[in-house]
């Protein structure tokens, strides 16, 4: 693997430093905006505005690299998003920190387009799994790593917002030295949500309802566990827990995926989803359970999103996988993008367990549409299936990555 790697070490600290920089801001904005007396509602918007900004970029960002180079695009999407960063610490004031997420938004895609289509470039047929795996590493380690520095500010407000910018600065830098050549552009391929559905109508509604649950807890988790009573090393400590144990499980249900209908495996995760967020809902302060319930929930919420692609790859053609596969990422854009304002509502109405009432909602429909397709519809006999394979939820280029994904490349 450590060969597999090296030649795109560069672009793989850069993914580091940039997750560790920004990767913590939905849960420091949550906070501060919370800490200043935002109504919950307003919190949830300027959580909606980042992932509709991911939306946007993922949609249009691309265009701009295929305009001025990888290089160019990535220097100029860096230093927008550095420059973001440093202004939260000018004006707390939510609608001024809506724009701003919103531009964070579609910096933080138009980098990953970047990255990803590099990563692809870079990547040869027999090492793109390897890869892959390196790259989900350097994302989620350095989003787990990037919670610590929620404790740094101390007597000095800006001095959070401050260190994010440094991190996502020096994230220019690798990329700026690396001796490999720019990769070509990558054109997007069309599929439509409509045929998505027809070959997988749970893989589809899954991935929206990850998209949900998942955007609702990085935009309102933080305001969530400050309401149980956790101080701030604590709240930090509960994010970083989530992430990692989402790292942990996603492998072994992966698997056991691969020996199983996959339909069984991915509707026990939201069964147990179901389960586990009802009793997070039910808690009214911290200790050692909100912090195993929180490490479960994120084993069972981040490996759905990978269950639903593979599943979609086992009905599709292997010429449609990639652009099956980048309509599934905007898709669970979309859904990230609606889900901070319906938590936001149920919190509203009940401060201390409308997260996870509200994930437990969204959990408790797609299990009952995933137990309605089980019945409706046999399934892909297990020989059959697609090798299990985690994938980033960042924007379509990714899809490229996907070693069960053809493009002439793969398979």
């Amino acid at each position: 693997m450590l060969a597999a790697i090296h030649p795109v070490r560069s672009l793989l600290l850069a993914i580091f430093m940039l997750m560790a920089g920004s990767g913590f801001l939905s849960t420091l904005i949550g906070l501060r905006l919370e800490r200043a007396g935002a109504g919950t509602m307003a919190i949830g918007v300027v959580a909606t505005a980042y992932f509709g900004g991911l939306v946007v970029g993922a949609l249009r960002a691309g265009a701009i690299v295929r305009q001025v180079g990888h290089i160019r695009a990535f220097a100029a999407f860096v230093s927008l998003l550095s420059a973001s960063t440093l202004a939260y610490a000018l004006v707390q004031y939510p609608l001024f920190w809506a724009c701003l997420r919103l531009i964070d938004g579609i910096c933080v895609a138009g980098v990953f387009i970047c990255l990803e289509s590099w990563l692809n470039d870079r990547a040869e047929a027999e090492t793109r799994g390897s890869v892959l795996a390196a790259y989900m590493v350097a994302l989620y380690s350095g989003q787990a790593v990037g919670q610590l520095l929620l404790g740094a500010s101390g007597a000095l407000p800006a001095v959070p917002f401050q260190i994010a910018s440094i991190l996502i600065s020096l994230a220019i830098i690798p990329l700026c030295l690396t001796r490999s050549s720019a990769p070509a552009p990558v054109d997007a391929q069309a599929f439509t949500i409509r045929a998505l559905y027809a070959a997988s109508p749970l893989g589809t509604v899954g991935s929206v309802a990850t998209g949900l649950m998942l955007g609702a807890f990085y935009g309102m988790a933080a305001v969530h566990v400050r309401r149980l009573g956790l101080d701030l090393g604590a709240t930090a400590s509960f994010m970083m827990i989530v992430i990692l144990g989402g790292v942990a499980l996603q492998w072994p249900l992966g698997r056991l995926s691969d020996r199983l209908d996959r339909r069984r495996v991915i509707v026990g995760c939201f069964a147990a989803t179901l389960a586990v967020c009802t009793v997070l809902a039910m808690l009214v302060s911290g200790g050692p359970l909100l912090l195993a319930l929180g490490a479960l929930f994120g084993g069972l919420s981040f490996a759905l999103y990978p269950l639903c692609v593979a599943h979609c790859n086992d009905r599709l053609l292997a010429t449609e996988r990639v652009a099956a596969s980048g309509r599934l990422v905007l898709l669970y854009s979309v859904g990230a993008a609606i889900g901070p304002l319906g938590a936001a509502l149920l919190m509203s109405l009940a401060p201390t367990s409308g997260l996870f009432l509200f994930i437990a909602l969204c959990a408790g429909a797609t299990l009952a549409f995933g137990l309605w397709r089980q019945a409706a519809t046999p399934p892909v006999p297990v020989p059959d299936q697609q090798d299990f394979q985690i994938v980033p939820r960042t924007t379509p280029v990714a899809s490229l990555l996907d070693p069960n994904t053809v493009d002439g490349l793969t398979e």
